[in-house]
């Protein structure tokens, strides 16, 4: 086989697998459950303080990235959508404390936490074995300070207080299946999560005076990037087609001829019998008939010659059951010898007709 060919077959037995491989759908379908953790980032909250020492004053906390954990369970429709019910946790410890026209306040310390359910609708895009996906969710988060604050001189300004409201998120993401394990996937996803304002407690304490309460009104808002793992129950494994059989190689019976003669021979007709019998027994398309001469006579003569033996065939083939219109007869003359000869030879094995069964 010549390496065109070879690399035909192979380009064609691939195909199979190549579609399956596109085909293949990796959203998720039925119940999954699922858990990330990575960073977060809250941002500055600030308000006016009606109270001293820092009183109609604008106090700005400043935090540290923290981090951020969410566990979920949800339900997959296998159209792309999917709902899940969340649960929540993100911690940033205080950076900085600043009041206006004072500046940064000393010793800041304390921590600031998140953490609620929320029910969220995503969309998974099947991009041929991996899924993006995006996402919003509406719940209900509580946000605590815990002795978050900072100093003024020796007057201790200090948060410590939790409120639940509203809250809201978007999701980008992508998902990328571990094809060793059915049902398991990687994510990777950005998350901004907002809720409502929290009015959080506050104090304002110095040495030999009376403490003062305040209400600081904290916003949250989060942008969270995170990583994780997916398991979605009662995948199977990526179907996986068998490459195509290749198809069988043509099959070919000889026929031969006496000298000048186009009559079929008692061995001839055994010879046409069983290809018949072969066509019966394996998936035929097409039986070409290809008659040829040996180099004794002209080339034109020789020329009819073999289209006469090529027709006799046929004829024989047709007689035995064979449908006329599967076969194709044709002329060769001396074209195509068998075995090499000069001019003017009687060659036997160059008298035939091949039948090839395609």
């Amino acid at each position: 086989m010549s390496f065109r060919k070879t690399l035909l077959a192979a380009t064609l037995l691939s195909l199979p697998m190549a579609a399956n491989a596109q085909s293949w759908d990796p959203r998720v379908q039925g119940v999954y459950v699922g858990a990330g953790l990575g960073g977060n980032y809250l941002m500055g909250q600030d308000d006016t303080i009606a109270n001293a020492p820092v009183n109609g004053r604008n106090v700005d906390v400043g935090f540290e990235w923290g981090w951020a954990g969410v566990i979920s369970v949800g339900y997959g429709f296998g159209n792309g959508l999917r709902l899940e019910l969340e649960g929540n946790y993100r911690q940033n410890d205080v950076d900085t404390v600043k009041a206006a026209g004072v500046g940064r306040l000393s010793r800041s310390t304390g921590t600031a936490r998140s953490y609620g359910a929320m029910v969220n609708a995503l969309y998974d895009f099947n991009l041929g074995g991996i899924a993006p996906y995006v996402g919003v969710g509406a719940g209900y988060v509580i946000h605590e300070h815990d002795d978050a604050g900072a100093n003024v001189g020796n007057t201790r300004v200090r948060l410590d207080g939790d409120e639940g409201n509203f809250a809201y998120q978007a999701i980008v993401g992508v998902a990328l299946p571990i094809d060793p394990v059915p049902g398991l996937a990687l994510t990777a996803e950005y998350r901004f999560m907002g809720t409502l304002g929290h009015d959080i407690s506050g104090t304002v304490a110095t040495p030999g005076a009376a403490t003062t309460r305040f209400t600081f009104e904290a916003d949250n808002f989060n942008h969270s990037i995170m990583f994780g793992v997916r398991y979605n129950f009662g995948r199977s494994a990526a179907p996986v087609t068998a490459a195509a059989a290749a198809p069988a190689p043509a099959r070919t019976f000889l026929v031969f001829f006496d000298w000048n003669r186009a009559d079929l021979t008692a061995r001839a007709r055994q010879i046409i019998g069983e290809a018949a019998t072969a066509r019966r027994s394996q998936q035929v398309t097409r039986i070409e008939v290809n008659g040829h001469t040996d180099t004794s006579g002209s080339a034109r003569y020789n020329q009819g010659l073999s289209e006469r033996r090529a027709a006799a065939v046929a004829g024989e083939l047709v007689r035995l059951g064979v449908p006329r219109n599967e076969i194709v007869t044709r002329g060769f003359g001396q074209s195509q010898l068998l075995v090499p000869t000069p001019d003017n030879v009687r060659e036997p094995q160059n008298r035939r007709v091949e039948i090839v069964l395609r």
